[in-house]
């Protein structure tokens, strides 16, 4: 499904600018599909990445320009992730019309579908089919995004020589990436990033629920952190290694690793419920899980146990050719390069 606020086609590469990271991945096509030629990542200190200073904004721009110049890609053409904390996402279902008469009756409605005002915002919207509710409706995905966080990314990017072809939601690319091509039957993925998590059930090749919520690798580390009385690079090790096992220092990393999720699997539950109110009896097949909540140990079993999904570790190259050689290597990074992926796999 490609929906992004401009549709660019051609030679192009995926860039994440992420929280903790930003991350490229191109693709390139091959008989197999679509085969990785070119992949790299760079840590970044969220504190700037959050930081609206135009000082601030030019050392991301430095980093990404390093990364660029280290990866070589083949193009300077890119297509870009918008995080989903920025984006409001929304599922209304609409009178059957046709294409650009539902465009018109989108624009027109557009008031009561999106938070913003139409004039500071980008609006973007996808046809999904017939809607679950109302048999003489269909579904349609409406996304919008603020006019002055794609004006300020453009700008960052324009000014280091890059060509944005299309901006993206990271729940579409995270989808795109984790999700096989095939695969139409209910999906459910959870990526935990460094401040939030997104969440995306995923059904007939396109996302039907997607949520951003605020809870993320930095709530549990300051949890784990004021429980034991450690500091976060300690509170990170801790997290790491015992993760969700009961049996491990007494519990007290899962005790307080627990508490800190609590909401976030609180969140979890009233989104499985929103799906199931609206699509009535069909189960969510899988669980997806990719960023932190793959890298935590037992977080992926007691997932499993609490919602009865079976939970797969998510993997970003699973639609994608990769070299034999650099099997183990990328298999190891995996669970940070899914929007990356899935943006390069655009008009594959």
């Amino acid at each position: 499904m490609g929906m992004g606020i401009l549709n660019g086609i051609g030679n192009f590469f995926g860039l994440d600018i992420g929280t903790s990271a930003i991350r490229l991945v191109e693709l390139r096509p091959s008989p197999k599909g679509p085969q990785l030629v070119n992949y790299a990542l760079v840590p970044i200190d969220s504190k700037l990445m959050l930081s609206d200073s135009p000082a601030d904004r030019n050392k991301v721009a430095l980093i990404i320009k390093q990364l660029v110049q280290q990866a070589k890609p083949s193009t300077k053409n890119v297509a870009v992730n918008l995080p989903s904390s920025r984006v409001f996402t929304t599922i209304v279902d609409m009178d059957k019309l046709a294409p650009d008469e539902l465009a018109k009756s989108i624009k027109y409605q557009a008031d009561t579908l999106i938070p913003t005002p139409l004039e500071s915002s980008k609006l973007d919207w996808a046809l999904l089919g017939a809607s679950p509710v109302d048999q003489n409706k269909v579904e349609v995905l409406v996304s919008s995004i603020n006019n002055s966080y794609i004006e300020t990314t453009l700008d960052l990017l324009e000014n280091i020589g890059l060509n944005v072809i299309a901006f993206e939601p990271e729940a579409i690319a995270l989808s795109r990436a984790l999700v096989p091509f095939n695969e139409l039957k209910p999906q459910i993925i959870l990526d935990i990033g460094a401040i939030s998590s997104d969440l995306v059930i995923s059904m007939n090749g396109g996302p039907r629920l997607i949520r951003s919520i605020p809870i993320g690798n930095e709530a549990l580390l300051r949890s784990v952190s004021e429980s034991l009385n450690v500091d976060l690079n300690q509170a990170q090790q801790f997290i790491f290694k015992f993760g969700l096992m009961k049996d491990k220092v007494e519990g007290q990393v899962y005790n307080s690793l627990l508490l800190a999720a609590e909401n976030l699997f609180a969140e979890i539950e009233k989104s499985i419920k929103f799906f199931q109110n609206r699509y009535k009896n069909v189960p969510l097949e899988k669980f997806y899980v990719t960023g932190s909540a793959s890298s935590i140990p037992e977080f992926p079993l007691f997932i499993a146990n609490k919602f009865g999904i079976k939970v797969e570790i998510g993997n970003a190259w699973s639609n994608i050719a990769i070299p034999e050689n650099k099997r183990n290597d990328l298999m190891a990074v995996s669970n940070q390069f899914a929007v990356a992926a899935g943006l390069a796999e655009r008009n594959q």
